[in-house]
Parts: C-alpha cells; structure tokens; sequence
C-alpha cells in the first residue's frame, strides 16, 4: 500500500478525515459517539492536540485540529487506535474498523479555517440527516454556540476571533457566518475522490512545495507529486534564467538542440513524473515518442557536459526556492 503524504511543522491546522471500512458504520450507538468524544479529549492531554472543530457521521467522521508540536501522526495513532479497540470490545467484533490510513489536508492559517469550521458543521444538513445545524448532536457546532465549561476542551477561541474580537458578539457573528452560502470552491474541491494535500492561498502552497517537496518525494508517497512545482513554474524558470520567451521554448529545428526546451522536458519529467504525452502537450510536441527521445538525449548530454548538469541544478534550486521568499 503506497503511503499517503504527511507534511509536519509546529501550530499546522489540519482537515482530517476517516471513514469506515467497505462504508460499514463505525458509531452504531450514543455511547459510540460518547466514546469517541473521549478519546479526542485523552489525545488532548496527552500530546497538546488542540480539536477546533468535529463532526461525527455513523460511517466517518471530519476534524479540525492543530498540532504545536507537530505530531499529528502520532495523535491520529491514538485516536483511530484507541477508538477501534473500545469499539471492538463494546460490539464483540475483531479486525479493523477503518478502511485504511486517514486523510489529511494541511490547512492555512487564515479564511480557510473559518470556511472548514462551517463546512464541517454543515456536514449533517448537507447529507440531509438533519434540517438545521442545532438539531444535530454530534459535531461542534453548539459548543460554537455556548458558554458552558463543559466545552473548554474545544480549541475555539481562536476561530471566534476570527469572526469578532469583542467576546459579547463572537457568538452572534458566529450564527451569522453560518447563515451564508458555503464557500462553492470549497466545496467542489472537497468532494473531489482524489482530495488535496493542501488548502490555502497561493502563497501558502508555494511555501510548502518549496519546502517539503525534496523531503516528502518519494516512490511509495505519490501524492508527493502535489509538492512539485507546476509545469508553468518549470517553464517560468528556464525562461527567466536563459532570458528567452516562451515561445522559445517551443522551436524546433532539425539537427539543433533547443536546450532550455529539453530541460524543461527533463525537469518535467523528474520533478513531477508526469506523462510524457502531458509533458508533450505542454511543450507543444505532439508525439510522446519524440519527447522520450529528447528527455534520453538530455541525460546523455548531461552525463558528458558538467556545465550542463551544473545549468540543470541551478534552475531546480531555483524552483526548490521559490516561496521561501
């Protein structure tokens, strides 16, 4: 089974989602839910999980939390494994309960939490088990809407603030913000089969690829193709550093090598293990054939020509870098 991507740093917020295996029920009775509510609270204790935001649906169930000290992993370790075995013993059932490893979206720390809080807690009206957010007991959103204790384990404070920073009106504001549409984009982008590995603006993005990418690439990790600059990004940086246009990038002429075209094929090709039929839409060759031949050219030449591979690894440092400015 290929491992799924996990990018860690201090304070990440992450989307994390599960469902039960073959779509089979994984809280069956009020005590289910009660248990699992538990288990979030024990993992806050023991390693600093701070949950904002929960909904649980009989077969998954959707999360919103943020790690201070990075340890996500080990925190959904405990919450899928402890859950699973108190689940198993209560129903006298063996084996797995979950259909495999969770997912999770690392989120930016702006309008996007606020957008995730609502989609959440939207979850139960969305599916049609409920009319209205208040009617459904097992998510957050009425602790969004109390000022009892028995909530302060519930990492809100930050996200209210959000909405308002005068305490008197976050609840207000709260109920307000649920009130509107949901975010289209979002919710598009979350109904996808094949979801994100991250959610946030340009910058945010930029930021991760850049500094993740050499990190997480790896065979057995495919989604850490997410992390790889983006073919445009590839050809925006051969341009810049051999000073051409574009169109450049796309003459052919017979027995003359075009090497900022070829390396754009090349890092295209190593970067992002695309195609090479999507490789040769991008450069404009219409023959998936020819772009191999190119690409095996390119590393021939780079083996014998040091100033060649030296030209190749300044434009994927420079890839490497961008958004860490």
């Amino acid at each position: 089974m290929t491992r799924p991507l996990r990018i860690h740093y201090p304070n990440a917020w992450y989307h994390v989602m599960n469902r039960g295996r073959r779509g089979e029920q994984v809280f069956v009775s009020k005590d289910d839910y009660d248990c699992f509510i538990a288990v979030l609270q024990e993992a806050i204790e023991l390693f600093a999980l701070r949950v904002s935001a929960y909904c649980l649906m009989t077969t998954h169930y959707h999360l919103l939390v943020q790690t201070p000290d990075a340890n996500l992993s080990r925190c959904m370790r405990h919450i899928n494994g402890v859950y699973t075995q108190r689940f198993n013993r209560e129903h006298s059932v063996e084996g797995q309960l979950f259909r495999g490893r969770y997912k999770a979206i690392v989120v930016a720390e702006n309008s996007y939490l606020l957008q995730l809080v609502r989609y959440i807690h939207q979850n139960p009206v969305r599916s049609g088990m409920v009319k209205k957010t208040d009617d459904y007991r097992w998510s957050s959103h009425n602790g969004y809407l109390s000022s009892s204790k028995e909530w302060n384990w519930l990492h809100k404070p930050f996200l209210l603030s959000m909405l308002a920073r005068q305490a008197g009106h976050q609840q207000k504001e709260y109920r307000r913000f649920m009130g509107e549409a949901e975010n289209e984009t979002l919710l598009r982008t979350l109904s996808l089969k094949k979801l994100p590995s991250m959610l946030g603006d340009n910058q945010f993005i930029s930021k991760l690829k850049a500094k993740y990418f050499e990190r997480k690439r790896h065979i057995e990790v495919p989604e850490s193709k997410q992390l790889a600059p983006d073919i445009e990004q590839i050809k925006k940086a051969i341009c810049g550093y051999y000073d051409l246009s574009e169109d450049r990038l796309y003459l052919t002429k017979r027995a003359v090598f075009n090497e900022p075209r070829a390396m754009g094929l090349f890092l295209s090709r190593n970067l992002r293990g695309d195609s090479l039929k999507n490789i040769g839409k991008h450069f404009q060759i219409d023959n998936y054939s020819t772009v191999s031949s190119i690409i095996e050219r390119f590393k021939d030449r780079m083996h014998s020509d040091r100033g060649l591979a030296q030209r190749v690894e300044h434009v994927r440092q420079t890839l490497m870098r961008q958004g860490q400015t």
